[in-house]
């Protein structure tokens, strides 16, 4: 689960992160309020940026910089209701325009291979860390924090004389440390801070101070340790979220869309990844991972098709059920309600075997529809029935 720059902001806060203040605002009447409030305590320009789960906001117009209250309010009238990357823009985020000296890039991301929580750094922040792998691989700071002891003094160390940051170390330190803190709390997959910068600011005796600072942030959530966050489950953003994926939330189903044109029904993760690979050998190419679980009764299988014929490229359907849990009867008088009230005409090509297998059998040549007796024949006539329907379109 992605969450908003704002959102990431008050995990990185709760962790004691250096994280400048910042207000979020739905109107152009919100972001004049809340400039207002920043200039009054004496800060010369704000900085207005739309709150969209994409990279690349400045370079599309939705990062603006304001020095008036007046300024600011027409800076939010353009990027509010503006189209990123094909997200319309609901909010902003009002904060004080920082005096950058330096920027710097610094990440966690969860390492499968390694079981461990990759720190990844680079000196050259504010820009797509993806293009300085590219252009500066040399450039990039890594290294392995133990999911069990966090990461070390030492190595926060190394990681900040690394970068450059040996006049900030302590500061440094805490910082990197506070990272990794912020994913084990939350169960992430990744908490980046882009840029991480060294900024100039006035102290109270007038003088001008150098300190570190999250500029930005950006954090990923595990879905599947949801359970354990409540608190994380409300700042999910419904509003960037594809409707197909809400609907498959809704019912409980595993759903995720690829490019191909052959739906997959399946009960079972392991299950629907063979079913996914046999149709590739037959020539085919899978148009979603879905998995109904097990105990789907005809309701959650009549939900599975709605979630697949919703993509306009599927030409066929392979349903592979294997009746443990699940009862094949149940899937099979699911999909006659489905394709009894479905808007298009899909061939569908259906293989149950297991519990109650026969009554499946019986109820489907009944309905007319076309079955298979093996997982291979069944991804052959799927294969079969999708050229055939894109040949007719």
């Amino acid at each position: 689960m992605k969450i908003q720059e704002a959102d990431a902001k008050t995990l990185l806060l709760a962790q004691g992160l250096p994280v400048p203040p910042w207000e979020v605002a739905r109107t152009v009447a919100d972001t004049r309020a809340a400039a207002d409030r920043f200039f009054a305590a004496g800060n010369e320009m704000v900085v207005i940026k739309a709150q969209v789960l994409v990279g690349g906001r400045g370079k599309a117009g939705g990062v603006k910089l304001a020095r008036s209250a007046a300024e600011a309010e027409a800076v939010a009238g353009a990027i509010l209701g503006m189209s990123i990357k094909g997200i319309t823009v609901r909010k902003v985020l009002v904060a004080p325009a920082a005096d950058i000296v330096r920027e710097f890039y610094l990440s966690a991301v969860l390492d499968r291979s390694a079981r461990r929580i990759l720190l990844m750094a680079s000196a050259e922040g504010g820009v797509e860390i993806e293009q300085v792998a590219v252009d500066h691989p040399e450039a990039i700071v890594t290294l392995h924090a133990d999911p069990a002891l966090g990461l070390m003094d030492w190595q926060a160390r190394a990681l900040a004389f690394r970068l450059g940051l040996g006049a900030h170390l302590r500061q440094a330190v805490g910082i990197a440390k506070g990272v990794v803190r912020t994913m084990l709390a939350n169960d992430a997959d990744l908490v980046e801070i882009n840029p991480l910068a060294i900024v100039r600011e006035r102290a109270a005796d007038g003088s001008t101070v150098e300190r570190l600072a999250a500029l930005d942030a950006k954090v990923t959530i595990d879905d599947s340790a949801l359970a354990r966050h409540p608190e994380l489950e409300a700042m999910r953003d419904l509003d960037e979220e594809d409707p197909t994926d809400l609907e498959a939330r809704a019912a409980g189903i595993s759903f995720i869309k690829l490019d191909g044109t052959i739906g997959c029904m399946v009960n079972g993760a392991g299950l629907a990844m063979t079913t996914m690979d046999l149709v590739k050998r037959a020539g085919g190419e899978p148009a979603n991972f879905l998995d109904i679980g097990g105990g789907a009764r005809a309701d959650k299988v009549a939900a599975a098709t709605r979630l697949i014929l919703a993509d306009p490229n599927v030409r066929a359907i392979l349903v592979n059920i294997f009746g443990g849990i699940t009862r094949g009867d149940e899937v099979a008088r699911g999909l006659i309600e489905a394709r009894s009230v479905q808007e298009r005409s899909v061939p569908m090509v259906v293989r149950i075997v297991g519990t109650n297998a026969e009554e499946a059998q019986r109820l489907l040549r009944a309905a007319n529809f076309q079955t298979a007796v093996s997982l291979d024949e069944a991804a052959r006539k799927a294969v079969a029935a999708a050229g055939s329907a894109g040949a007719a379109a």
